[in-house]
């Protein structure tokens, strides 16, 4: 029998669908379910760990936009300020 692939974060492992099976289920600190919902089974972090920080944050933003509040219009502003500082970071006006 093969070893499952573990979750990154809690270090346990993912179901056959790819989501993971801690047991604390919607645990605000390691699997809140405003990152972990997405219908891909992905979580946030995955993603964003392998970007910088403006572009995971932006990233991270438009993930969660309309799930963590009621409005994803303030999520999606958050993550245009951080795509606008990274263009400025980068040079860009």
């Amino acid at each position: 029998m093969g070893s499952r692939e573990v979750c990154g974060i809690c270090m346990v492992p993912y179901e056959d669908d790819g989501r993971c099976m801690c047991p604390l289920g919607d645990d605000p600190v390691n699997h809140p379910a405003h990152y972990t919902d997405h219908p891909s089974g992905v979580e946030c972090i995955q993603i964003t760990e392998h970007m910088n920080f403006c572009l995971g944050n932006a990233v991270k933003y438009i993930w969660r936009a309309g799930l963590k509040s009621e409005d994803p219009i303030e999520d999606l502003r958050k993550a245009r300020w951080y795509i606008e500082r990274e263009i400025n970071r980068l040079g860009g006006q």
